[in-house]
């Protein structure tokens, strides 16, 4: 994920999302402020704790989102994805979908910043949904008012996140029932594809598609043949290393360019293309190809406070993890 380094930052208006989950048990919302009598400086903490990594490594950016839409998809937003293996479990990040992940170092720097002002208040899971809102409007992109009381999760196994996790070759109607089992709809499953407009992928997750769609050696007859022999000058059929941008051109940039790809059948990910096989879905794209952007960052904020609201543990349900890894 190869992002520039930033010579600016500026920052958005917050948009603001009041999208309040109850929990089922303790009857219990997440609030935006919810540590500001108790810690008033948090969000303040992690914004520049962030922004420390931000500036040296822009392209932790796409990881610290990709790793928020992970942990929310596995059991909710309960900071499950961050739990290490141990002797007795495989946990999620060891799962396949999740060995590619990065960024987890900036969790761990956060959390102990966080403790050494306020300690054992902060939950890892309100920690990874704040790091990732900071980290995209850190380059640029939008910005949103996070609801915050989350409360960490106790367990965390690999089998979930394979049966969990939508693959990047699912389909249409794969990806909608996903969506759907958490309680997104299909727009929010348009929008928040749009976070495909920044970062990579390594030519493992999509060359299927340039050289044995079928298993016959064929290629997959929904990606525009121009950029197929584009794709195949980067990837070889065995190559598991090289990476590609999955918004070309514009990786770099949190923007709509990710729509205009897709709408020309160059999205790289099969779950990209499949999203001109449904109404809504396909609408999206349409409007978004041909859209300042504007009308997208406010879809992705509110999108993103929805999908920030899975699961959640609220109350008395959960931990507060001493270190963000390691169950207590």
């Amino acid at each position: 994920m190869m992002l520039p380094k930033l010579l600016s930052v500026f920052f958005l208006p917050l948009v603001c999302v009041h999208f309040l989950v109850l929990d089922g048990t303790n009857a219990q919302a997440l609030q935006v402020g919810f540590y500001k009598s108790k810690c008033p400086s948090f969000e303040a903490i992690v914004r520049n704790t962030t922004a420390s990594f931000i500036s040296r490594a822009p392209s932790l950016a796409p990881a610290l989102l990709r790793m928020h839409f992970h942990d929310c998809f596995v059991r909710g937003c309960d900071g499950s994805v961050l739990i290490n293996t141990t002797s007795s479990n495989q946990a999620e990040k060891d799962a396949i979908p999740n060995q590619t992940l990065r960024g987890f170092h900036v969790i761990d720097a956060v959390k102990s910043a966080v403790e050494k002002q306020c300690p054992d208040l902060v939950s890892c899971a309100d920690i990874v949904a704040l790091v990732a809102r900071d980290a995209v409007t850190l380059i640029n992109g939008p910005s949103w008012s996070v609801p915050l009381g989350r409360r960490d999760g106790r367990v965390s196994r690999s089998s979930e996140a394979l049966a969990n996790l939508p693959p990047p070759f699912a389909n249409i109607t794969q990806l909608k029932a996903s969506f759907r089992s958490k309680g997104l709809n299909d727009t929010d499953l348009a929008v928040l594809s749009g976070g495909h407009t920044i970062g990579i992928s390594h030519c493992a997750s999509f060359s299927n598609r340039l050289y044995n769609f079928t298993g016959r050696g064929d290629t997959d007859p929904s990606l525009d043949p121009n950029y197929i022999v584009q794709l195949k000058r980067k990837c070889s059929p065995t190559d598991a290393t090289s990476i590609v941008e999955m918004d070309p051109g514009s990786a770099k940039i949190f923007d709509t360019s990710y729509y205009t790809i897709v709408k020309k059948r160059r999205g790289l990910f099969e779950a990209d293309a499949a999203l001109l096989n449904d109404n809504v879905t396909s609408a999206y794209v349409q409007q978004q190809a041909n859209s300042s952007g504007t009308n997208f960052f406010n879809d992705f904020a509110v999108s993103m406070v929805k999908m920030g609201n899975i699961g959640v543990l609220t109350g008395n349900r959960g931990e507060i993890r001493k270190i963000c890894s390691v169950i207590n």
